[in-house]
């Protein structure tokens, strides 16, 4: 449907949608920077969807039962921004439209979650909106099974773009959400037909209709500017019981002189061109200016939802009270009463026991006490779950047919499940984990930023930490994971030495609002170094003492994870031969580096002291603690990994790659 028409027969319809275009226009050329044409392609379908579909109300962002909209083509955020600051939403005004893309805003290049309640999720890696929609989608079936619909019933909206079906997440995410059956989901694709470099086919040839057809969705396929033809393609769609795919074939930049080119993608900023487009939309006001009588209809459009949202909250006060807690305690991610309890209990148990198993293992034991009392705890594996631990005996799967399962199986799928947890963690109501090997960190990566730069409480629990996972070789031990992991801003790693540091672990992960967590874990048994109770956790100081020098300190072992153990044994030794040696467990630096000075400076003494770190990865960051804090390069020494690894049983490997006892005794012994 061309402009004239569109002016023409919805005349309501397209001034509303000339607001969003406008204010593109006018906000990109501002910044002198941006992305121009998605927003003005796509504005027709987001007047449509806003104006008689989602279930929102703009003055109380964060009610639980909205319609979760999110923009998997992040680039195109003038197109959320508009509709956020003409809808009304509060802290959205046009100082901030004005302010696009400049320091402090709230108006960021890509949408920002921390920046604006509106803004459901950080989005802008093409493909991550897609994926955690998959996760919103699957926290709205999993609280509806549990509260019913009195108390949640809405949909997941997505719009994408050509990028983002193009990136390997998306297949990943689609095939996942269609075996799911997630009807509540359902995606708008601005199907343009352009990318920066030029028309899709210049890279791709996908039949993406039939791509998502085979893996289970129902597809539609319309003119993206046609807004009856939009209207009726979302009444079918959320009839569905299939997540569905909506083609919308739109031009992007309509009405400008770059519309249907790949110029059009990016800013649009020449002053008689943006003239040129406003005039024909018919658009004859000046920069920023939209006229009272059409932010009025938006604004309406925004109150719109809030007779829903009262009678919403008329049925929660008639609930009664157990439903009421039981309700806020899973949005709220509160901890059960029984937990600090339960913790205390494992320790308890593991002191006296002192078992020797791996820390996969450790985990394993720990779920089975905490996930009973907890139920807004959501497992799962990449297909590993027998490797991992992550199921604990009471959890069910969740299916189509088990919609109260709390385990999901995410299959082959590292990239797409650690962001569908992501979108699990910022719709509420459950706490996510979900693990993998280590190694495969490298296919989670880029949702792992993400957590840590939308300040979400993720857990990604990856085992077979080290060369400790033996046979299977090089390909599958991980050597620099750590240090890419603990280069991440705001992102806790933990490497436990044994069952009571896991315990620990996984009690600071739970009671984290604002950070992920990674949990390093070992595939070969440990021994329980623990083995006296202390009701403090020791791991949230993030380094402490786990035995003190016997007669005059003269060396610090520094370890983690399963090499504390060789620290230990390796501290025996040197006592027999009377060199006094510490041993400093180091389970989580970023919390240890928070620490006050005086307490480091306590556990990390004397710039005289040899210091010798023991981890079975890279060396990549243990200088700090070497060198730094009091220390000296000339009396540090690391014994750990500078190459891959090999296959082999893995004790064979520890004393083929001189992590040991003895190895850390003759580097001691050098720099005395």
């Amino acid at each position: 449907m061309d402009i004239a028409t569109l002016q023409k027969e919805h005349p309501g319809h397209w001034r509303k949608a000339a607001a969003i275009r406008a204010l593109t226009l006018d906000a990109v050329h501002a910044a002198n920077s941006g992305h121009s044409g998605m927003p003005m392609g796509m504005a027709d379908v987001a007047t449509v969807l806003f104006d008689a579909h989602l279930k929102f109300d703009a003055s109380a962002p964060e009610w639980p039962d909205r319609d979760r909209f999110i923009l998997s083509a992040g680039h195109g955020s003038m197109l959320l921004y508009s509709l956020l600051y003409l809808t009304g939403y509060p802290g959205m005004n046009l100082r901030d439209i004005k302010n696009f893309r400049q320091l402090g805003s709230v108006t960021a290049g890509h949408p920002e979650n921390v920046m604006h309640p509106g803004i459901e999720t950080t989005t802008g890696p093409l493909g991550q909106g897609l994926a955690s929609a998959v996760g919103f989608a699957i926290a709205e079936e999993m609280l509806r099974a549990r509260f019913k619909k009195r108390f949640v019933d809405h949909y997941t909206y997505v719009i994408a773009g050509d990028g983002c079906l193009m990136e390997g997440i998306s297949q990943e995410a689609i095939s996942l959400a269609g075996h799911q059956e997630l009807g509540k989901l359902i995606v708008l694709w601005d199907n343009n037909n352009i990318t920066i470099d030029g028309t899709v086919d210049l890279a791709d040839r996908t039949d993406q209709e039939q791509r998502f057809r085979a893996s289970r969705w129902e597809v539609m396929n319309i003119d993206g500017h046609d807004p009856l033809a939009i209207n009726q393609a979302l009444h079918d769609a959320k009839k569905s019981s299939s997540p569905t795919l909506i083609a919308c074939k739109t031009h992007i930049a309509l009405g400008h002189a770059a519309q249907d080119t790949s110029k059009g993608h990016g800013a649009l900023t020449d002053p008689e061109q943006i003239m040129a487009a406003k005039q024909a939309y018919g658009w004859h006001y000046g920069p920023f200016e939209t006229p009272s009588e059409i932010k009025a209809e938006w604004e309406e459009i925004g109150r719109r939802g809030s007779s829903k949202r009262h009678g919403w909250e008329d049925r929660m006060m008639r609930s009664g009270k157990r439903i009421q807690a039981e309700f806020a305690n899973a949005m709220n991610s509160a901890l059960p009463v029984l937990f600090d309890s339960k913790i205390k209990k494992i320790k308890t148990r593991i002191a006296k026991t002192k078992p020797r198993i791996a820390t996969r293992k450790s985990l394993e034991m720990v779920l089975n006490e905490i996930n009973p009392i907890f139920p807004e705890t959501v497992g799962g594996s990449a297909d590993l779950s027998g490797s991992n631990n992550t199921r604990s005996d009471d959890m069910e799967v969740f299916n189509p047919a088990c919609r109260k399962g709390r385990y999901i199986h995410y299959g082959i799928r590292e990239h797409a499940m650690a962001a569908i947890m992501n979108g699990m963690a910022l719709h509420g109501g459950v706490r996510p984990y979900g693990g993998t090997f280590m190694c495969f960190t490298d296919y989670a990566r880029p949702a792992m930023r993400l957590a840590a730069l939308m300040k979400i409480s993720t857990i990604f629990v990856m085992t077979h930490d080290s060369i400790g996972l033996g046979e299977d070789g090089p390909t599958h031990q991980p050597v620099e994971h750590l240090a890419i992991s603990r280069a991440t801003p705001n992102t806790m790693v933990f490497r436990p030495c044994d069952t009571v540091e896991t315990a620990e672990a996984w009690e600071i992960a739970l009671k984290s609002a604002n950070t992920p967590s990674v949990l390093s874990l070992t595939r070969q048994s440990l021994p329980t170094l623990r083995v006296k109770y202390a009701s403090e956790n020791r791991t949230k100081r993030g380094a402490y003492i786990m035995a003190d020098a016997v007669g005059t300190r003269r060396v610090l072992l520094l370890a983690t994870g399963s090499e504390v153990h060789i620290a230990m044994a390796a501290r025996e030794i040197l006592h027999a031969e009377n060199i006094g040696t510490r041993v400093v467990s180091m389970p989580c630096w970023e919390l240890f580096e928070h620490q006050p000075f005086e307490y480091r400076k306590k556990i990390l003494p004397g710039r005289n002291l040899v210091r010798v770190a023991i981890e079975a990865a890279g060396r990549t960051g243990w200088d700090r603690w070497l060198s730094g804090e009091r220390g000296r390069e000339s009396k540090s020494d690391f014994v750990g990994m500078d190459g891959f690894g090999a296959s082999a049983p893995s004790n064979e490997l520890f004393a083929h790659f001189g992590i040991t006892a003895k190895e850390v005794v003759e580097r001691v012994k050098r720099l005395l």
